[in-house]
């Protein structure tokens, strides 16, 4: 296997590792401290909804279900992370992916929190950074801390990854 491709499998499976440890981290969350999980499924009606040309709601909770969106919505989180991911080792080189560091995985995880910010949350009608939503300090402290959650997660797969290979 040459390095680019070693590379790009590791990329792939440091997302799938990476966006595991968000979701892991939501349900510890919820059963620890009894905060709601994300509702990737809305994700999928956003998806869905693309194809007639809808990409803005107002809000999209209250948009009508779509067939599959949940499926999708799922999907669409795990290559979410898988694209974050490749994009960070794209950053980061082989060196870091040869020698996993900690800190530029978080600061990754962290930056990440703006696509949600500045595009899912105003497209979803939550407003830029949550401002709609009823407790928006809560919800935005919530998205940073699972996306530096996703930050861990980059860094324990890589290292992962690195004892497999």
């Amino acid at each position: 296997m040459n390095n680019m491709t070693l590379s790009l499998f590791s990329a792939i499976l440091i997302g799938l590792g990476a966006t595991l440890t968000t979701d892991l981290w939501a349900l510890f969350l919820k059963r620890a401290l009894k905060i709601a999980v994300p509702n990737y499924c809305l994700v999928g009606r956003w998806l869905r909804y693309m194809p007639e040309g809808t990409f803005i709601h107002s809000n999209i909770a209250s948009a009508p279900q779509k067939s599959a969106e949940c499926t999708l919505g799922w999907i669409a989180h795990y290559m979410i992370g898988i694209t974050f991911a490749l994009a960070f080792v794209a950053v980061a080189g082989n060196n870091w992916l040869q020698h996993p560091t900690l800190i530029p995985a978080i600061l990754f995880g962290v930056v990440t929190v703006l696509i949600p910010f500045f595009i899912m949350q105003p497209a979803f009608g939550l407003g830029f950074a949550a401002s709609k939503t009823s407790n928006p300090t809560q919800a935005r402290l919530r998205s940073l801390m699972n996306h530096a959650a996703f930050g861990v997660g980059i860094y324990l797969f890589a290292l992962l990854v690195n004892w497999l290979i």
